[in-house]
């Protein structure tokens, strides 16, 4: 069975990351993840307390909302750990050694997770994977990998 959480349970476990980050406690595995995402992302810091649980940003006022930014980024760790979709780390080799950096590879990679779901949303149909692998490839300057 997946764990789905709801936005707040997420935004929760990473408020309750950073705290035992910042009070020097013990980490379990995900956590550390979770840990290294957030220190990728200093501009999000600040947000990482209860008064930011109910707060929504709003993208056509040019707003990120910082914790579905950090949670994609978790399903993107996930991902490579698993290779799935299927040929995905290769994807992500490739855009690391085309932009120099494994953020700026993870960022790319974020755009085309949310394109994918973004037209899942707008089709009513699930998740297609192969548009995601379809927009990485482009990505590499090499859409017949």
């Amino acid at each position: 069975m997946l764990f789905t959480p709801s936005r707040d349970e997420a935004r929760r476990f990473f408020i309750a990351v950073w705290q035992k980050h910042s009070s020097g406690q013990p980490l379990a595995d995900i956590e550390r993840i979770t840990l290294a995402v957030l220190l990728d992302h200093p501009e999000y810091q600040r947000y990482l307390n209860e008064s930011q649980l109910d707060h929504d940003w709003r993208p056509e006022q040019g707003e990120t909302n910082p914790f579905l930014h950090i949670g994609m980024h978790l399903a993107i760790e996930e991902q490579l750990s698993i290779d799935q979709p299927a040929g995905i780390r290769a994807l992500y080799q490739l855009l690391c050694q085309k932009l120099g950096s494994e953020h700026a590879a993870k960022h790319e990679m974020l755009d085309g997770l949310a394109e994918m779901i973004w037209q899942a949303q707008r089709q009513n149909t699930a998740p297609d994977p192969q548009i995601y692998l379809d927009i990485l490839k482009r990505k590499t300057g090499n859409p017949g990998n």
